[in-house]
């Protein structure tokens, strides 16, 4: 960073901690700190945006990862791992929008031990009405890169990504 670069909170973060670690770290914990903050940010304001047409974040991630599976429907364990939840917490979720009539769950008839979760057509629509806005925030957020700059920090993270969780077919 040079003297006229402009500085953020994790640049005078950094500075309080500078004199207990080495360059590497500094750098490591800057761009963690950096990321975190970006992330709470971006949930924030998709939280905020979402809120205005009644659905809340989880909700709109969960119908759109049974929107992308074939035929609507992923197994509970399936959720579970594409979301980062814990059992118990898929378990909730999919009760909850149960209750809304925006899934469906069953018995997978090829193994009794697993539970199937199917989109409705009333939660595909929910969904269809929304995703449009958080398009939209998404656009927004981001607004501060160039399409070439996005393209460069989407690479950079997808490599970042593949270290923490490895390839996806």
């Amino acid at each position: 960073m040079t003297e006229s670069s402009p500085r953020d909170r994790v640049d005078g973060m950094i500075d309080v901690i500078s004199s207990a670690h080495d360059l590497p770290d500094l750098e490591s914990k800057a761009l963690v700190y950096r990321l975190r903050r970006v992330a709470h940010h971006m949930e924030i304001e998709l939280k905020r945006e979402l809120a205005q047409h009644g659905i809340e974040l989880w909700e709109l991630e969960l119908l759109a990862c049974l929107r992308r599976a074939p035929h609507h429907r992923l197994s509970a364990k399936d959720l579970l791992e594409q979301m980062q939840l814990t059992t118990g917490a898929v378990t909730n979720r999919v009760s909850r929008l149960e209750a809304k009539g925006w899934v469906s769950r069953e018995l997978d008839p090829t193994d009794r031990r697993s539970v199937l979760v199917t989109l409705t057509e009333s939660g595909l629509d929910r969904a269809l009405q929304v995703f449009a806005t958080k398009t939209e925030a998404e656009r927004t957020l981001l607004s501060a890169f160039t399409p070439e700059q996005q393209r460069a920090l989407n690479g950079t993270l997808r490599t970042l990504l593949i270290s923490l969780e490895g390839r996806h077919p």
